[in-house]
């Protein structure tokens, strides 16, 4: 899952990322109103952790924009304001959670995970797929109570396809959700081709149908076979 960090004060930024980061999170961070702006128009996030006071502008307005833009991306608001009357604000203003400075990382993660169970999986930290059973917390895999052993890429890309059930996902799409910043868009695809490749064998071996299905010159569908 992709999360990007709206935080001014860089140092905290970078212990925010390294932590999440430890926590299989996919992490971005920017430092300043305008480049938060950027990002939110053109990329989509599971989680924003967002700091309300920015150089350039304030966070509460890029959360108006978010929500006026139709976007869904969970947010969870980081401030050294820590009165009722500002608590109130941000959550009315359409954050789903709102931790004030100072806070411990471990609380940070925790409620990071709530926010994106709520927002793409309905609350549930264990989900049930078909023959599959998708445990969020341990971040683990079983087939029919038979481990399933997944890299951490195809572990995302996994989640991925299965927050976009019978979607279809572009390449570009599954490139940008996997590798964020670190990666611009390659001349070829066969890296991805590999993961997925890797996936689709892993789930086969355990005895599961072909989920993953290629639309031809569109990208990937993740589907329950009828």
């Amino acid at each position: 899952m992709k999360l990007l960090i709206v935080e001014d004060e860089k140092e905290l930024a970078d212990s925010i990322k390294a932590y999440l980061s430890s926590e299989h999170f996919l992490c971005e961070a920017v430092h300043d109103y305008h480049s938060a702006l950027e990002k939110l128009e053109v990329f989509d996030y599971a989680c924003i952790i967002l700091d309300i006071g920015l150089p350039g502008g304030s966070g509460l307005q890029l959360l108006k924009t978010l929500k006026a833009d139709g976007k869904s991306d969970g947010v969870l608001i980081i401030s050294a304001k820590d009165s009722t009357d500002d608590k109130v604000l941000g959550l009315k203003s359409g954050a789903d959670d709102y931790l004030a400075k100072p806070f411990h990382l471990s609380e940070l993660g925790a409620r990071v995970d709530a926010i994106i169970r709520r927002k793409v999986f309905n609350g549930n930290s264990i989900l049930q797929l078909d023959h599959l059973t998708i445990d969020l917390h341990s971040k683990t895999l079983m087939k029919d109570e038979v481990p399933i052993d997944l890299t951490r890429k195809e572990y995302d890309l996994l989640l991925y396809f299965i927050s976009n059930k019978n979607k279809v996902i572009s390449k570009d799409s599954i490139i940008e959700h996997l590798y964020g910043d670190d990666m611009s868009l390659p001349d070829n695809f066969d890296f991805l081709y590999a993961h997925i490749k890797n996936l689709r064998k892993k789930l086969q071996q355990a005895g599961c149908p072909d989920y993953i299905k290629a639309v031809y010159g569109m990208g990937y569908k993740f589907a329950i076979p009828t």
